[in-house]
């Protein structure tokens, strides 16, 4: 390894936002997967989580752009196990709806640990997701179709995070702790 790409490396691992991830309810085709993790790698997210009840999580098309090496994705048997895990750690968690009463996704403050909850298309995160979310959020839409693309509504709302939490400060030092930091370094230089 370079000694630039060990500085690259470094560099990006100093900026991961551990208090910034995704949980995806039943997002099951690959490609929406894949470039969901590249919108997390752009942004900083160290870990995003998943739930496909039919077994697996297929990821890792051309769509990844290699963000799958980059990005931790832990897989849950179970919405509530998830939302329960991501509790634990602190994190409010807030669900994509296309409910009239949805909060517009600029709107919440994302500089706090935050998890944005995302369904798959057609069917949108489960009723009993949404009954388990601390509050739910839209894209405004204003044209005629109703709402985006998931790995599209993901990567919008994950930019805007990252706008606050530039703002705020919170990519300016690094946010994980010391033995995460090397644990994660270590792993990412193996690869």
């Amino acid at each position: 390894m370079t000694e630039a790409r060990r500085r690259r490396i470094e560099e990006v691992l100093r900026r991961r936002q551990p208090d910034l991830t995704v949980l995806l309810e039943n997002v099951h085709k690959p490609h929406n997967l894949s470039a969901i993790l590249r919108s997390c790698d752009a942004v900083g997210v160290l870990e995003a989580h998943a739930v496909n009840p039919t077994g697996g999580v297929p990821t890792f098309n051309e769509t990844s752009g290699g963000s799958h090496k980059w990005v931790y994705l832990r897989v849950h048997s179970d919405i509530q196990t998830a939302i329960g895990h991501l509790r634990e750690l602190g994190f409010r968690i807030y669900a994509t709806a296309l409910w009239e009463d949805a909060q517009d996704f600029r709107e919440v403050d994302y500089t706090g640990p935050t998890a944005l909850l995302l369904g798959a298309e057609k069917w949108g995160v489960s009723e009993e997701a949404l009954a388990l979310a601390d509050g739910a959020i839209q894209v405004p839409m204003f044209g005629m179709v109703q709402s985006l693309n998931v790995s599209v509504a993901a990567a919008v709302i994950l930019f805007e995070a990252q706008r606050q939490r530039l703002k705020a400060g919170l990519y300016e030092k690094p946010r994980l702790d010391p033995e995460l930091y090397q644990k994660v370094l270590e792993d990412w230089l193996r690869k």
